[in-house]
């Protein structure tokens, strides 16, 4: 007898979205106890995380298991699931079959032409060129006709620790960015770790950033209007990026000899980013700060996790963790453009990420800093499930919105 296969619902396809969301609705009394049964976080120690937050934390603790390089490729297949299943479905709901289909396996993002709109928001996968002329995709956003009056676009740059995440992952950021703004958004799929090591993911990236400078147009945006952002990896990446673009520096790149798609002259000639988002980035993967001591176990990055990604992302590769197209402190960051960067209060990389904004605000350059107090690293993943992190992701972008609005102005 045949098997009936059913359609993968919403439901099913977001059952995360659904099981954790539902947790915030408990009464609090039941909450407690179940954070107790979790061994959850008490607010005795995250005064500032509520019970629901602390029940995802404590769920997250229970279910985790230490990671090592070699389960890497089974855990970025992992995550890949994972991080759409905590999505809220609104903003894939209105994908045809075919383009769903791409979204929820990996292997058919091949598709390129699929164009899928979910209210005011059209976005696209495309091919372009990587850093060595092969492949790599970006998926392009689009709000309504209109609405990118300052002709604005943002590069974004997935976390991940350099070996997990794409496009999928956080392409309700993206989304979120490209419905509240208006800006398009351009979100790349760079090669990652350990498959692909130091300076790999830096090139690639760089790579996005020649390819939309040249095509942002097509975008209703131009290229001295791009705004770079990221978060975890993806924040280093992306101020990395904006380092290189800013001061290029051209006497390592020959010292690797390393040669591309991307050369020293197409980079010369770029227009410099208008401004910058590192969301909880990775500043400097060399150095240890007190919250790696706070914050090191028992939260959605620990250390055994940081040490995995920084060892498989260095490889045996050609340039040290030091290197400054590695580690964001150890690059030249003269005449850094305005900087909004966002730490979260419950990790690890908060303390590089607040020292980095105050050396930028001592060489006098435009530097606003957020921390949103009683979140993890990775909160973004969290936007639509828990209701106090979504009012501060959408206070970020609004805040940030409206100080690139001002640049815009200043500009004209």
């Amino acid at each position: 007898m045949p098997m009936l296969t059913l359609p993968v619902s919403r439901y099913r396809r977001h059952a995360l979205h659904y099981a954790l969301k539902s947790l915030g609705y408990l009464p609090t009394p039941l909450l407690e106890r179940l954070n107790r049964s979790l061994n959850a976080p008490t607010m005795a120690q995250y005064p500032h995380a509520d019970g629901h937050l602390r029940a995802i934390i404590g769920a997250n603790r229970k279910m985790k298991r230490p990671l090592t390089v070699s389960q890497l490729t089974q855990m970025r297949k992992k995550f890949a699931v994972d991080a759409v299943s905590m999505q809220s479905p609104n903003v894939w709901q209105t994908q045809s079959n075919s383009t769903r289909v791409q979204a929820e396996n990996p292997q058919t993002k091949s598709l390129q032409t699929k164009k899928t709109t979910n209210q005011q928001v059209h976005w696209q996968d495309k091919k372009i060129a990587n850093a060595d002329g092969e492949n790599m995709q970006i998926r392009c956003y689009e709000a309504g006709q209109h609405s990118n009056p300052d002709k604005v676009v943002m590069l974004f740059i997935h976390g991940g620790g350099f070996c997990i995440g794409d496009i999928d992952t956080h392409h309700e950021f993206c989304h979120t960015v490209c419905q509240q703004t208006g800006w398009a958004v351009a979100s790349v799929d760079y090669r990652l770790a350990p498959e692909h090591t130091a300076p790999t993911a830096l090139r690639d990236c760089l790579a996005a950033y020649v390819w939309l400078s040249e095509h942002c147009h097509t975008m209703g945006a131009l290229p001295s209007r791009i705004v770079l952002s990221g978060d975890s990896a993806g924040g280093c990446l992306a101020t990395l990026v904006a380092q290189q673009v800013i001061s290029p520096d051209e006497v390592q790149w020959q010292q690797l000899k390393i040669h591309g798609a991307t050369d020293m002259q197409t980079i010369q000639r770029l227009s410099q980013p208008l401004a910058q988002l590192p969301l909880y980035p990775v500043i400097d993967i060399t150095a240890e700060h007190p919250s790696w001591t706070l914050y090191g176990d028992g939260l959605f990055l620990d250390h055994n996790d940081a040490e995995v990604f920084d060892a498989a992302y260095m490889g045996h590769g050609t340039i040290p963790p030091e290197h400054g197209f590695v580690s964001v402190a150890r690059g030249d960051s003269t005449n850094m453009c305005p900087s909004y960067i966002v730490a979260a209060e419950l990790d690890i990389l908060r303390d590089e990420a607040l020292d980095y904004a105050e050396q930028l605000k001592a060489k006098g350059y435009p530097v606003k800093v957020h921390t949103v107090l009683g979140a993890p690293h990775g909160f973004i993943h969290l936007m639509s499930i828990h209701s106090g992190l979504n009012h501060e992701v959408n206070h970020i972008i609004s805040d940030f919105a409206k100080w690139v609005h001002m640049l815009c102005q200043a500009a004209d």
